[in-house]
């Protein structure tokens, strides 16, 4: 497992745009020519447990629909798992060049192994640095996967400060 340092997590919480936050920083990133692989959610506007309906690769700009028309039956999630694995499956040959991962959160899918999992898993093997996000009752789950990350306040100077002492100790 890599360093406690090599991985950040920011609480998410009621008032705070992670989403937002974490694209500001991977595009801020990329401009200073650091090369980000990641998945971020957008338009969170969707109704629902699970309000996330795309979600986007950083590096290509695709766009991939993560939410079912219906929830299944007995569900009351719109969460498209298989849109969320298509997504992930096209970040996985990203990670070995990127300098940093960006992954939008680490939820119920990725507490059951599935959805984004793969990317998770590939980019702590890789020792790479890795940028997410997570809820409160995932808390748990995420625990378990990277019990040694970096817990961070949801600000950009908090982040920043984590990327940069991981740049001056390369």
């Amino acid at each position: 497992m890599p360093n406690s340092s090599t991985v950040a997590v920011i609480a998410n919480h009621e008032g705070l745009d992670s989403q937002a936050l974490l694209s500001k920083l991977a595009a801020g990133w990329r401009a200073a020519g650091v090369r980000v692989a990641g998945i971020l959610a957008e338009n969170n506007e969707a109704e629902g447990e699970c309000s996330a309906a795309f979600v986007r690769d950083i590096a290509s700009g695709k766009r991939f629909s993560v939410q079912l028309d219906a929830p299944l039956p007995g569900k009351t999630c719109h969460l498209d798992a298989a849109g969320m694995e298509e997504a992930g499956s096209g970040l996985l040959a990203q990670i070995p060049q990127a300098d940093v991962v960006v992954v939008s959160k680490f939820g119920k899918l990725e507490a059951a192994q599935g959805g984004l999992w793969p990317a998770f898993a590939a980019a702590l093997a890789a020792g790479k640095p890795l940028l997410t996000t997570v809820s409160p009752k995932h808390i748990d789950a995420w625990n378990a996967f990277a019990p040694r990350a970096l817990w961070l306040e949801g600000e950009s100077e908090a982040v920043e400060a984590w990327w940069s002492a991981l740049r001056a100790a390369a």
